[in-house]
């Protein structure tokens, strides 16, 4: 992006980073001015980012009020937990229960007056319902819970499906997302009712995954899951833009995460996928302490790095009593297309040798195969796209495998076929 010629004139005289000195340069001897536009242009963003602050965006959110209110959203003490990261803007309005049907309307005009401020990259604001005029809810809303729920919050841990599963990783990369798809359309193909819960709320793909990146329908009490593949699924995803980042503070996406455990309208689940986020932070102890967990499937590539933050989900698991159903060891190795020579890129039988050494069983392990890593690009996981090829057998042995654990007999499922 260009700026007006004076604005380069600005940054002339100013001391640029030091990469800039083997730039191409004018003739007069200065930086080249596209160079000094993109410097001058990160350099504007930068500075707008950092006067950011909170009374700006309670000052633009004091332009909206709510329909049939007569205060202002901030004038009513409708907003709260402003967060302001790098030009990336949240915050949270509550509402009153009533009000439900006007809450889309109501989060787009308050997300336009914010992303109006100079330096403001993306906005975002989270709707909770409060049940005012009382010291206790007249209806079964509790405070402070998400618009759109439809029950009144329990302590007694949520289970949406008969047996519900975490597939998790130490650390992002290895493959986890995929491996989690593939699986629950492998349970499915075992006969199953199954469904995918995409939990991680900073990254999540689902939407890319399975094609789909559709709003959720809601009657007002419960979401209603998105079907794809034979498969019910939710995500975060669906809800925000792909490219959005997501920059909730730890309760807001807690509160989150529990909406989609409670308030999604899975329909008679028999096995429910949740696609856990990396790590071992808030939404990990969240889920693993409120949802109902059959037990947890740990990711990991063979290579030593990955297993030492593997270890750190296994030991979180068995310090909140979730038993765990075996380890997986994804981009085992990789056959050459050309030669077929085999080549262990991240080493091999790491993740068998730790299973051995703790006593947790051995899944399998699924090689680094460009088709498998295609067709999740395009939204056609393997086990849908070629459910009786060889890629796809690794997920059906390793599903097999998951069952045999949970103590559930296998038998055969429809076929998903892609024509």
């Amino acid at each position: 992006m260009n700026l007006a010629p004076d604005s380069v004139g600005i940054f002339r005289n100013a001391k640029l980073p030091d990469a800039t000195l083997c730039c191409k340069s004018g003739p007069d001897d200065l930086c080249h001015p596209e160079v000094l536009n993109i410097f001058a242009h990160e350099r504007v963003i930068s500075r707008m980012a950092n006067e950011l602050s909170e009374q700006q965006v309670s000052a633009a959110l004091a332009t909206v009020t709510a329909p049939g209110r007569s205060q202002d959203l901030v004038t009513g003490g409708q907003v709260s937990g402003i967060v302001i990261k790098d030009g990336h803007v949240g915050f949270t309005i509550e509402i009153d229960p009533s009000e439900k049907d006007s809450a889309d309307a109501l989060r787009s005009a308050s997300e336009s007056a914010v992303r109006a401020l100079d330096g403001v990259l993306s906005a975002t604001a989270m709707l909770t319902a409060h049940q005012g005029g009382s010291t206790a809810p007249q209806d079964d809303t509790p405070p402070g819970t998400p618009i759109g729920s439809g029950q009144a919050a329990s302590r007694e841990p949520l289970k949406p499906a008969r047996d519900l599963i975490a597939v998790a990783s130490g650390k992002g990369g290895v493959g986890k997302s995929t491996t989690s798809i593939n699986l629950a359309l492998a349970l499915a193909a075992n006969g199953k009712k199954v469904g995918i819960l995409d939990a991680d709320i900073y990254g999540p793909s689902l939407p890319r995954l399975i094609g789909k990146n559709l709003k959720p329908q809601s009657d007002g009490k419960k979401i209603y899951p998105i079907e794809a593949w034979g498969l019910q699924t939710m995500s975060i995803g669906y809800l925000v833009a792909e490219d959005a980042p997501t920059i909730w503070r730890g309760p807001m996406v807690m509160s989150a995460i529990e909406q989609m455990l409670r308030d999604v309208a899975w329909d008679d689940l028999d096995i429910l996928v949740i696609d856990m986020p990396p790590g071992t932070g808030d939404a990990q102890l969240t889920l693993s302490q409120r949802a109902a967990l059959s037990g947890a499937v740990i990711v990991s590539t063979p290579q030593d790095l990955a297993l030492i933050d593997a270890r750190k989900g296994l030991n979180m698991f068995r310090k909140v009593n979730v038993p765990v159903l075996g380890i997986i060891e994804n981009m085992s190795h990789f056959i050459c297309p050309d030669c077929g020579g085999r080549h262990e890129v991240f080493g091999h039988g790491g993740a068998a040798a730790e299973a051995a050494r703790i006593g947790a069983p051995f899944l399998g392990e699924v090689p680094l195969e460009m088709t498998i890593r295609a067709t999740s690009d395009a939204g056609t996981p393997i086990v849908a796209k070629d459910p009786d090829g060889p890629h796809a057998a690794h997920y059906r042995a390793i599903a097999e495998a998951v069952l045999a654990q949970l103590g559930t007999p296998v038998k055969a499922g429809p076929k998903i076929v892609i024509e």
